[in-house]
């Protein structure tokens, strides 16, 4: 009986599973075909006055405090303390209501 179960399960992986195609029946590897490429060559001379000198990811001092008072009002926001807008609109908002 265990002869038939796993003549059974034999064939039905036979069945199920794809035949080994390509390489994996090969017996030995045929061999590669390399191509050596030349390095780039550099030709032409960086100019260092072409570049800005200011890097893009420096703010100035109002755009400093504009991101320290958005992350403060995030901050606050995480600890359950709304400190909103001053003004929505152009209108000014009172302090009871932010």
């Amino acid at each position: 009986m265990l002869d038939l179960t796993v003549r059974f399960l034999a064939w039905m992986l036979r069945i199920c599973t794809p035949s080994p195609q390509g390489r994996h029946r090969l017996g030995a590897m045929p061999p590669l075909r390399f191509i050596p490429v030349p390095p780039p060559a550099f030709t032409e001379i960086l100019d260092g006055n072409a570049s800005r000198l200011v890097r893009p990811y420096v703010l100035e001092p109002t755009e400093r405090r504009h991101q320290r008072e958005r992350r403060r009002a995030a901050h606050l926001a995480t600890l359950g303390i709304d400190v909103g807008p001053k003004h929505i609109h152009g209108v000014r908002v009172p302090a009871a209501t932010r």
